[in-house]
């Protein structure tokens, strides 16, 4: 048996990093996932290596309140319940802050923050119908300690940490966990483009464990987290870091 036998859960950014592997990681443990993500072609490739029967697509841009509902909506409905929420949807830019434009810090804004409360407002009922479940957050070690570039980013996740406490408190009563994952450095394809293996080999290096955690391993968190095994955690941000952040930057 799975452990996440007969539950459903609704991933957004799912078609590629983390998203993914978390998505892959629920379905291997029998959940059946509605992946939701911006980008068409690569969510049917993602659809497409994922265990027969156990994904439902959802093109959808988060930012987008109407859309999200609709998605939402659309997967309980399909899959009958909704147990599980995954609020991983986000985009990245780094820069300085004085050299941010407005309209990147609204994109990172509406997708990163905005887009994690529509998907929130949406699935609540769904949420208390199925007497209760988990919200899992996409939170950062950004959070934790200073990171160059990283202002609005880190204000985003900042806030996701938040957001994820508040909501242990409100939404606890009707049965809904809330907690947050905040991962280290991940290889991931969108983190592979910016970053090159002399880098990976210095955030490798400052790493207590001498290592990096994986997508596999998010994915497992995210699983631990979703199931019932962690029905007496709510309000907690877990770190997967190989320690970084208590060793500091």
């Amino acid at each position: 048996m799975g452990r996440l036998d007969g539950k459903t859960a609704f991933v957004t950014g799912a078609a590629g990093g983390l998203g993914r592997d978390i998505s892959l990681a629920f379905a291997d443990e029998g959940a059946v996932v509605g992946m939701a993500d911006i980008n068409a072609d690569l969510l049917r490739e993602a659809v497409a290596g994922m265990p027969p029967g156990k994904a439902l697509p959802f093109v959808c841009d988060v930012s987008d309140r109407a859309a999200v509902f609709k998605a939402i909506d659309g997967f309980a409905r399909s899959a009958g319940r909704l147990d599980v929420l995954v609020n991983n949807a986000v985009y990245f830019h780094y820069g300085l802050l004085p050299d941010m434009a407005e309209d990147i810090v609204d994109k990172m804004l509406d997708v990163g923050l905005k887009g994690t409360l529509w998907s929130l407002q949406a699935a609540t009922p769904h949420l208390i119908a199925a007497g209760g479940g988990s919200v899992i957050n996409l939170s950062s070690v950004a959070v934790s300690f200073s990171i160059k570039t990283a202002a609005v980013y880190t204000c985003i996740k900042g806030a996701i940490d938040a957001l994820t406490r508040q909501q242990a408190v409100e939404l606890g009563r009707h049965g809904i966990r809330v907690n947050a994952l905040a991962p280290g450095p991940v290889a991931t394809p969108g983190s592979n483009s910016v970053i090159d293996e002399q880098g990976w080999e210095s955030r490798r290096s400052r790493t207590p464990l001498g290592r990096l955690a994986t997508g596999t391993e998010i994915g497992a968190a995210a699983v631990f987290l979703a199931s019932d095994d962690a029905r007496s955690i709510a309000g907690v941000t877990l770190k997967i870091d190989a320690a970084i952040t208590v060793a500091g930057p």
